[in-house]
Parts: structure tokens; sequence; C-alpha cells
């Protein structure tokens, strides 16, 4: 049997088992991993008492969501409804332009010559009635 010696010429003691270190550490992490897929974390204490908190954020949370698409269906109507006040707009100009073009003296007695109408040459006057009696001003 051999036996082992140190540095300093005298046998090495044997090591207590004590201070042997096991091979793998395991980490906290894993540990925390193992029991929150295991299902032991959804059954701790602290965990159960949370549960309304919890069930209360999730509310916040679909409630959030709910009112942003909310919002943009109104943010898109209300762009919708400016383009067609618009469109609107452009077409009343263009059609209060051709009315103020077609009541034009002048727009007016081609369109009464193409009826076969004249223009009066005598101006207009005033007819009074009174009673019985037909009178005409000038």
């Amino acid at each position: 049997m051999q036996e082992n010696f140190s540095n300093t010429g005298q046998p090495e003691q044997p090591k207590p088992h004590d201070e042997v270190q096991p091979a793998k550490k395991v980490r906290k992490g894993r540990k925390v991993l193992q029991d929150f897929l295991g299902g032991d974390y959804l059954s701790k204490e602290e965990v159960v008492t949370n549960i309304p908190f919890v069930f209360y954020v999730a509310l916040l949370a679909m409630i959030y969501i709910g009112n942003t698409y909310y919002n943009e269906k109104k943010f898109r109507t209300i762009e919708q409804t400016k383009s067609e006040l618009k469109e609107l707009r452009y077409q009343y100009i263009t059609t209060k332009s051709n009315l103020m073009f077609m009541g034009r003296q002048s727009e007016i007695s081609k369109r009464a010559v193409q009826l076969g109408l004249k223009e009066s040459l005598m101006p207009p006057y005033k007819i009074r009635y009174q009673g019985e009696k037909l009178q005409s001003a000038q």
C-alpha cells in the first residue's frame, strides 16, 4: 500500500466526509421554475390569498384593451366623416357657383330664347288697385 506524502514529507491526513461537495449544484432559478411548472407555486398560501387581486388586474387589462379598440374604431369613423364632410363641402361650393352663374341675367335670357320667350323692352311698372279702379304708376 502506498501512502500519499505532502510537500513536507509527512503523510497526508484523509479528508472528512463532511467537507465533500456535491458534484452538481441545484440552482435556485431552476427550483423556482420546477415549482411553478409543477403547480406547487400556485398552491402556496400567499398566491391563493392574492387571487382576487390577480383577477382584478386581469379585468383592468381587458377593459384597457377593449377601450383601445373602441377608441381606434371611433377615430376611424371620425376620419371617414371628416373626409365625407370635405367632399360634401366641395360639392356645395361647386353647386352654389353653378347656381350663381345660371342666375345671371345673360344666362337667364339665353335660356328664355331657347324656350321661345323674348326679353321685354319696357321697364317694369307697378299696378295699383283701389277698390274698382286699376291704376298703373310709372
